[in-house]
C-alpha cells in the first residue's frame, strides 16, 4: 500500500483526533518537560511501523511459565492475554471483537502480575496471518495503559507519522562543512544527513556579528537557516533529537582547515543542545 493510500485509511479512523497540525519551529533552547507514562519518543518508537492500534479491554490474563518464554528481562513477566476491542485507533485491516496476545509486563512488589483484567490498554501490533483473532505485538511491551488523554497523544503522532511529506527516517550524518565568512565570526555550517530512504536531509547554522545564531532543519531539497530548528515533541524533532549522535563524527567532518573543522564540531553541537535530549521511559 503506498503512503498515500495509507493515508487516506487512516484519515477515516484518526477523524475524532481533528486536524494534523504542522511541527512548530522553535529558536529558543527547549525547555525539558518531566517524563510521562510514556513519552513522545516512546509512542513514535512504537507508531512507526505499527500496521494496527487498537484499544482494547483486558479480559483474561495469565502469566506464561518461565521454560516458555524465552528473553523475558529480569523483573518481567510474558503474559497470554484475552482481550474485547473496543476501538480501532488506526490500522488497514478490521480487527475481530476478540483479541488474544503475548505481552511482557513488568512485575509488581510481590514479584506477580500486576492487576490487568478489566483495564484498558492501547496495543501496538501487526496482524497474524490466518489467525484472524491474533495480534503480534510490535515490541514485547507494546502495551500502554490506556486514558484519554495518551489516546489523544497517540492519534496526533499518528497523524504526523502519515501526513503528506512526513519528515523521513534519519540514520546518522553524512558529511558537515563549515565555511567561513569575510567578517570575524562570520561562518555557516551545513551538516548532511542520511536517510533511509535516501532522500535529502540537512542542518545549516549560520552566524554573523551583533546577530543571533540562525538555525534551520530541512528534509528536502531546500537548505537555509533562519527557520529554526522542530519544537520538541513533533515528528520532525523526534527524527533528529532520537537518531543523530550527540557528538559530530570526525569521518563526516569534511571541513578544510583546522579553525573550521573545530567550527563545524561547535555549531553541530550547539544544534544537538537546541534540540534537547530524547527522553524514553520504556526500559
Amino acid at each position: 500500500m503506498t503512503r498515500t493510500s495509507t493515508a487516506a485509511v487512516l484519515a477515516m479512523v484518526l477523524a475524532a483526533a481533528g486536524p494534523c497540525v504542522a511541527p512548530a519551529m522553535a529558536d529558543s533552547r527547549p525547555s525539558v518537560p518531566a517524563p510521562q507514562v510514556a513519552s513522545f519518543a516512546d509512542i513514535v518508537d512504537l507508531a512507526d511501523g505499527a500496521p494496527l492500534v487498537v484499544r482494547a479491554q483486558v479480559r483474561k490474563v495469565a502469566a506464561v511459565e518461565p521454560e516458555r518464554a524465552s528473553g523475558v528481562r529480569p523483573g518481567w513477566i510474558r503474559a497470554y492475554v484475552e482481550a474485547r476491542t473496543e476501538a480501532l485507533i488506526a490500522g488497514r485491516r478490521a480487527v475481530g471483537e476478540r483479541l488474544v496476545y503475548l505481552v511482557d509486563v513488568k512485575a509488581d512488589a510481590r514479584g506477580k502480575l500486576p492487576a490487568l483484567k478489566k483495564k484498558s490498554v492501547i496495543l501496538f501490533a501487526r496482524p497474524v496471518a490466518d489467525r484472524p483473532e491474533e495480534l503480534q505485538l510490535v515490541a514485547p511491551d507494546a502495551q500502554l495503559p490506556w486514558d484519554p488523554a495518551l489516546e489523544a497523544r497517540v492519534k496526533g503522532v499518528l497523524g504526523e507519522l502519515y501526513a503528506a511529506g512526513a519528515p523521513q527516517k534519519i540514520t546518522g550524518v553524512r558529511e558537515a562543512l563549515h565555511v567561513t565568512g569575510n567578517l570575524a565570526g562570520e561562518g555557516e555550517t551545513q551538516v548532511f544527513l542520511s536517510s533511509a530512504n535516501a532522500e535529502p536531509a540537512a542542518l545549516t547554522i549560520s552566524r554573523a556579528p551583533g546577530r543571533a545564531v540562525q538555525y534551520g532543519a530541512s528534509f528536502s531539497e531546500l537548505v537555509g537557516a533562519g527557520a529554526g530548528l522542530p519544537a520538541r515533541d513533533t515528528l520532525a524533532w523526534y527524527r533528529l533529537a532520537c537518531f543523530l549522535p550527540a557528538r559530530l563524527p570526525a569521518g563526516a567532518n569534511i571541513a578544510r582547515s583546522t579553525e573550521d573543522r573545530a567550527a563545524a564540531a561547535l555549531d553541530y553541537r550547539a544544534v544537538m543542545d537546541q534540540l534537547g535530549p530524547c527522553l524514553r521511559t520504556r526500559d
